[in-house]
């Protein structure tokens, strides 16, 4: 589905070729019809806005850059329109305290999450975060870590577990999935 627009400075937007790939691989786990999506550090929010177009029930973005969060919007009044309800919402938040607020609220879980931070976001920050996710997944839900090629693999919490990673030039996506019990 095309964007409006996209933030520019300060953020990363993920190659056609890399979404392609991504959700050429979350239609085979059959991971977006009727899916709860979260998209955090969302810049446009174009990986949650081509979940809904793809028949995601609903899509939150979570965004803190003023200007991102603002694409976000746009972007989001736009699929809105186009699919005749209000399936994707934004939160203008950091990723952390959005985290803990739905922790607090007992907020429904996530089928599908995607983490596309800054690069200068650290592993111990990203840790964190999936450590705050591990709770508010569903028993089948995937996480989609995107990063650098040149980052390491994130240190999996115990409430997640590695499904697969693969590259796509500078670009490294990892699979993960609630832990067994």
């Amino acid at each position: 589905m095309p964007l409006v627009s996209v933030p520019g400075e300060g953020t990363r937007p993920t190659t056609d070729r890399v979404k392609e790939a991504l959700f050429s691989r979350l239609e085979s786990l059959n991971m977006l019809a009727d899916a709860r999506v979260l998209d955090l550090y969302a810049g446009s929010g174009s990986l949650g806005v081509e979940s809904a177009s793809r028949g995601a029930k609903s899509v939150e973005l979570v965004e803190f850059n003023d200007k991102a969060a603002a694409v976000c919007q746009l972007n989001a009044e736009l699929v809105n329109k186009v699919l005749g309800s209000k399936v994707v919402k934004v939160q203008r938040s950091k990723v952390e305290s959005f985290m803990a607020r739905v922790a607090d609220a007992g907020v429904d879980q996530w089928d599908l999450v995607f983490l596309d931070p800054p690069y200068p976001l650290t592993e111990e920050e990203l840790t964190l975060v999936l450590e705050l996710l591990g709770p508010r997944l569903s028993s089948y839900a995937v996480v989609v870590v995107e990063r650098s090629a040149r980052t390491p693999q994130p240190s999996w919490p115990v409430s997640l577990e590695l499904l697969s990673g693969k590259k796509y030039g500078e670009t490294r996506l990892w699979f993960a999935e609630p832990a067994g019990e």
